[in-house]
């Protein structure tokens, strides 16, 4: 595996569930004619997508995160995944239409795990594909830029200074604070101020001591890591905490 995977830090800390579902619940739908697959359709806003039922050959609902993930909310509202030469995806969704016809023991977490590939090979051709958007998706695409944020991913809690980013990347200072806040559309400390956020807003919720949480994520002291979070989401983290662990 890549020392730079793009994806995986990503897939670890924000668990996804793909699931069967109704087309008015769905995220993710495949369409086609005849059952034949064609393109998979994925949504992150509120619009229908807007296709006949008889033109659905499988629709689930997705879970990754919300809005707390920052690659779903820098994906645009719709997400089209051509399927017409990709043998290897039309064959995952002929897996998982065997399995919801078959109705075979365990099929509910097998069509769950099938969908994840399916949806990770989206994420992929997105990421590759980049955005004319500043943001998290057009970061990743960069070959250079991708590096430092990756970096940040997998070591939130350690003192990144830009020097270190920018020899990561592979660029000068200079260069690398402007292709950065360009890419990204903020500058590396910004960005990895609200990744540690993030990360400290789930162990927060997973009832782990605020002092732990605040060295985990590089703060000086627990108090510190408070005003930080107070600001970010507008209330103190000891009012998250699972009340049996508070």
């Amino acid at each position: 595996m890549s020392d730079f995977d793009r994806l995986s830090t990503l897939m670890e800390r924000f668990s996804l569930d793909v699931r069967p579902a109704p087309l008015e619940a769905a995220m993710l739908v495949v369409e086609g004619r005849g059952g034949v697959a064609r393109k998979a359709l994925l949504r992150t806003g509120a619009s229908g997508f807007g296709i006949s039922a008889d033109r659905i050959v499988f629709a689930a609902a997705v879970d990754w995160g919300g809005a707390a993930n920052p690659l779903m909310s820098a994906l645009p509202e719709f997400v089209e995944f051509d399927l017409e030469n990709d043998d290897e995806s039309r064959s995952l969704i002929a897996l998982v239409q065997s399995e919801l016809t078959a109705d075979r023991c365990g099929s509910g977490s097998v069509v769950n795990r099938l969908c994840e590939v399916l949806l990770v090979r989206i994420l992929r051709a997105q990421i590759e594909a980049g955005s004319a958007e500043p943001g998290l998706l057009a970061g990743l695409s960069d070959p250079r830029i991708s590096r430092a944020i990756v970096a940040m991913h997998d070591q939130p809690g350690r003192q990144w200074r830009n020097e270190d980013l920018a020899r990561i990347a592979g660029l000068s200072l200079s260069r690398f604070a402007e292709i950065f806040t360009t890419t990204v559309g903020e500058p590396p400390s910004a960005y990895l101020r609200q990744w540690r956020l993030i990360l400290a807003r789930q162990d927060v919720s997973r009832g782990h001591r605020i002092d732990a949480i605040a060295r985990r994520y590089g703060y000086a002291s627990p108090e510190g890591f408070a005003r930080a979070f107070r600001k970010r989401f507008g209330e103190n983290p000891i009012a998250l905490r699972p009340r049996q662990a508070a």
